[in-house]
């Protein structure tokens, strides 16, 4: 899961990227040559299965993005941003993978709840009629019994 997560992040980066240097933004052209080449190593590394070499040529596009002063050039998201983002992509990347009936189940949100039998005896305010009428049917040691 984690190698789907990061191929996700680098194909959210390489979408960025690649929108960013084909549009004339009149930017320093050395600079954004630079950058294209870099963005062309950096599939190649993804490609080749080096992720972790392809994730630091990304944030080496961001930092010489930054040092270069390119105003319209894309900005590193923060934690919370590349996460939504990776997870984004990754449901992508999923239905791409997975048979239909799985695939099915990424379009619904499930959450699931487990309460073990010893917090909800324990639970304050809960009284012996709600215990009866629980699924576990909790019996005065609060194990099911």
């Amino acid at each position: 899961m984690y190698k789907l997560m990061l191929v996700a992040e680098l194909n959210g980066a390489f979408d960025v990227w690649s929108s960013y240097l084909n549009a004339r933004t009149g930017e320093d052209f050395q600079v954004r040559a630079r950058l294209r080449s870099t963005l062309g190593s950096a599939r190649a590394a993804a490609d080749e299965g080096d992720l972790a070499f392809a994730r630091a040529l990304v944030a080496q596009m961001y930092d010489d993005a930054r040092e270069a002063g390119l105003p319209w050039a894309p900005e590193q998201p923060g934690p919370c941003a590349a996460d939504r983002q990776a997870r984004d992509y990754a449901k992508d990347e999923l239905r791409q993978v997975l048979p239909v009936h799985l695939r099915e189940d990424l379009d619904s949100i499930a959450i699931y709840l487990r309460v073990s039998g010893r917090r909800l005896q324990r639970a304050p305010g809960l009284d012996a009629a709600t215990r009866q009428n629980h699924p576990l049917r909790l019996g005065p040691r609060g194990d099911g019994s």
